[in-house]
């Protein structure tokens, strides 16, 4: 058995909820540079045509968009939105994957064979609930990674300036930007994530291929990070780019999606793929793997605390 043992106590949805949020802020910590490289990957050309897009791109490549935003506007900018981006998490995950089990419960009224259909069903109740809550952390992080800390052009200081700039110049609709192709996208994310990981993971272990420790943990959040990046990157993309995008550029998501597709070709739905990839990638195994083990540790200190002396 590698990493904490399974205690015999299945955990509590309080102690899903805050391991859930706080491994989602531990993977945020490691892999948000990819993150924000995707999205100035994802924004690159968005008003140009695809030829002039080409020849005037600025970042080349996941590893050309890091060095490139090192050199122009130095290390720091690698973690533009970082705290937006832990807020998001710390009320995103916790939804979304703190509560997952609980909801699968729920819709199979308590059974422990889950089939797909409650597994699917789960996934986007969960993550459209978590759009909900944290909607205006994710239009922050997402306003933070595009702006080029470098120039005059910097539309934010700060986080919290954030927060009141886009409420007194768009409204409070504006921090609920994107609220539509977000619920899409985690819905399919969360789908695709949760219910890919729980089948990975049952396969693997009524094969009796691996235990249920760190090696079947790392491999089903490396398949479901694959699987996850596959489904949901166009809308992802489409996601990022009317969240960005200033007041009146688009008239709606699906506008958004129409003139991509005008003006850069289908290709561009997958920009940033390889970014996307490594962080989804990365970020999810970081996330199951550190998940798990808080689950049980944090289930073995409540054990160890409620064990008579």
């Amino acid at each position: 058995m590698v990493g904490f043992k399974a205690t015999d106590v299945p955990p509590t949805a309080t102690v899903k909820f805050l391991g859930a949020g706080t491994a989602a802020c531990i993977a945020d910590l490691i892999t948000f540079p990819l993150d924000t490289a995707k999205v100035r990957l994802q924004i690159q050309g968005e008003r140009q045509g695809p030829a002039r897009a080409v020849a005037s791109a600025q970042y080349r490549g996941v590893l050309g968009t890091i060095l490139t935003m090192v050199r122009t506007e130095g290390p720091r900018s690698l973690y533009n939105g970082l705290v937006a981006g832990l807020q998001r998490q710390m009320s995103f995950a916790s939804v979304r994957i703190g509560l997952y089990d609980s909801v699968k419960q729920f819709y199979t009224k308590g059974s422990e064979h889950a089939g797909i259909g409650s597994r699917l069903l789960a996934g986007s109740t969960t993550g459209a609930l978590a759009v909900a809550v944290a909607q205006p952390t994710d239009v922050v992080k997402v306003r933070f990674q595009a702006q080029a800390r470098a120039g005059s052009g910097r539309r934010y200081q700060s986080t919290v300036d954030a927060y009141k700039t886009i409420a007194r110049e768009e409204g409070f609709r504006g921090l609920w930007k994107g609220t539509s192709p977000n619920v899409a996208r985690n819905a399919i994310v969360n789908c695709a994530e949760l219910v890919t990981y729980d089948l990975i993971k049952d396969a693997l272990l009524k094969a009796n291929l691996m235990t249920d420790d760190l090696p079947c943990h790392f491999t089903s959040a490396f398949g479901a990070g694959f699987c996850t990046t596959v489904i949901a990157s166009p809308v992802d993309v489409v996601k990022t780019r009317y969240m960005n995008s200033a007041p009146g550029q688009y008239s709606s998501a699906g506008h958004c999606a129409l003139t991509m597709l005008h003006k850069e070709g289908p290709r561009a739905f997958y920009k940033g793929f390889m970014p996307s990839f490594l962080r989804l990638g990365s970020w999810n195994v970081v996330m199951f793997v550190t998940y798990e083990q808080l689950k049980r540790a944090l289930m073995a200190a409540c054990t160890s605390q409620e064990a008579p002396f």
